[in-house]
């Protein structure tokens, strides 16, 4: 089965885009209540007072509607992420750090680990949830950072290596403990300080091993 999730760009009617709303708001609360397999389309749409049949008319399947919520979680705050990038000729540290700080402050935040824990319960039955939640979220992201890492290494800030395995050191000392701990929900909400002193140890660990005058091999 191939799942739709991209945004939709047929120029819905305010009315409709209301409806669009409704829907997104109402599936999200019983997905993330229930989960995946136990919820139903039948119940969503008695949830909202409507026929399945109108449901069907926004998303045309299950998998459809919870990849539009997906997207509805997760985009705008990566996009607020990655669309404010540190400066390439910046202070390399702190600007890692400015990432680390804003993509560990969304990843670790109440929606996303509440849409991360439904995929990774639901994803040995619906193995295209997995796929739909890599390539619209963490695939993006880690597209993004390799395009960023490619430039400080051509501006010689990072040294020259595989830019898309740096990022992807880059992204697992970032998340590295307390994202486990949250995805399991042993660890309470973070600070704001443990959480920069978190990001620092990771950067500088970072900087030892792809900053300009490392010569670590780390392939």
């Amino acid at each position: 089965m191939v799942i739709s999730y991209e945004t939709p760009t047929h120029g819905e009617s305010g009315k409709s885009e209301l409806r669009r709303r409704a829907i997104l708001d109402v599936a999200r609360e019983i997905f993330l209540a229930q989960g995946f397999a136990a919820t139903s389309m039948s119940e969503i749409a008695a949830r909202l007072g409507g026929s399945k049949g109108t449901l069907y008319n926004y998303f045309r399947s299950k998998e459809e509607l919870f990849a539009a919520i997906m997207i509805d979680v997760c985009e705008g705050p990566a996009n607020a992420v990655f669309d404010h990038l540190p400066p390439i000729d910046g202070d390399l540290r702190a600007g890692l750090i400015d990432l680390g700080m804003g993509l560990m402050s969304f990843i670790i935040s109440d929606a996303p680990m509440a849409v991360h824990r439904v995929v990774v319960a639901e994803s040995d039955r619906f193995p295209q949830l997995g796929r739909v939640f890599y390539e619209t979220g963490p695939l993006r992201g880690q597209e993004r950072i390799v395009a960023y890492f490619t430039d400080l290494m051509a501006s010689g800030q990072l040294r020259r290596c595989d830019a898309a395995m740096a990022a992807r050191r880059f992204k697992d000392l970032i998340l590295s403990d307390l994202h486990s701990r949250r995805l399991w929900g042993v660890l309470e909400p973070i600070g704001r300080e443990e959480l920069r002193a978190h990001v620092e140890e990771s950067v500088d660990i970072f900087l030892t091993a792809f900053g300009a005058g490392s010569s670590l091999d780390v392939a």
